[in-house]
């Protein structure tokens, strides 16, 4: 799929955006978008950007502020299943 974006070279230069870099800037951030409303997942991520690693996925995620959907709850839950193992043992 392929879209066209008009911008305007004054909005380019204030977002500090190089023309070779604009599509990918752009991709970069519909990804992270879609990560932070929980529709992808960290490995279609790191599919979409090409990382060499989970490592960089979790970098670029960090430095979008896209961070793991972790609540409350799931804390809870992760807490009883640790405790749930070490009472076996």
């Amino acid at each position: 799929m392929q879209i066209t974006i008009e911008l305007p070279d004054n909005i380019a230069n204030q977002l500090q955006l190089q023309p070779a870099n604009i599509s990918h800037r752009i991709l970069e951030l519909i990804v992270a978008d879609n990560y932070r409303q929980g529709h992808i997942g960290a490995a279609q991520v790191r599919q979409m950007l090409n990382f060499s690693s989970r490592w960089e996925t979790y970098e670029f995620l960090k430095r979008e502020k896209a961070y793991l959907p972790y609540t409350e709850d799931d804390l809870e839950q992760d807490s009883q299943a640790i405790r749930n193992v070490l009472s076996q043992e």
